[in-house]
């Protein structure tokens, strides 16, 4: 049986078992979610910043702006709690919606948007897709 990444604990806490390699993936893509929200040039802006659901939000800056507001509150509080081995739920939550914004951007930006699309990518860029899908499944699981 493989390990767990992720485990709640008894005191409603959930234990972080990533080992430093983790750790150091999860901060890149923590990092990259942080600056493709303010920059421009970054691969991943477009998919962080277009409409979640154009029908509704395309000409609704407020919509855009909330949105914005709630993905950096979220990546700013899981890059603070990067290296702590507990997490409470909204410091997990902010991990977990963190890690699906930077998947979303990843795979947008690649064009990686279909299973035969990332069956072609390089081997690199499928792990680092997989590792941040196993973590996302891992934390969801617990959450």
């Amino acid at each position: 049986m493989a390990s767990r990444l992720f485990v709640r604990r008894r005191d409603g806490r959930l234990e972080v078992r990533l080992n430093d390699a983790g750790r150091q993936m999860v901060a890149e893509a923590f990092a990259h979610v942080l600056a493709a929200e303010s920059d421009p040039e970054h691969d991943w802006h477009a998919s962080l910043n277009g409409p979640i659901d154009p029908s509704t939000d395309l000409d609704d800056p407020l919509a855009t702006l909330s949105r914005q507001h709630e993905i950096t509150s979220n990546v700013e509080l899981a890059i603070a709690t990067l290296h702590e081995d507990f997490l409470n739920d909204a410091e997990a939550w902010a991990w977990l919606c963190s890690l699906q914004v930077a998947l979303r951007g990843l795979v947008t930006a690649k064009g990686l948007l279909s299973a035969d699309r990332l069956a072609q990518s390089d081997v690199a860029t499928r792990d680092y897709i997989t590792t941040l899908q196993s973590l996302l499944f891992g934390l969801a699981d617990v959450m």
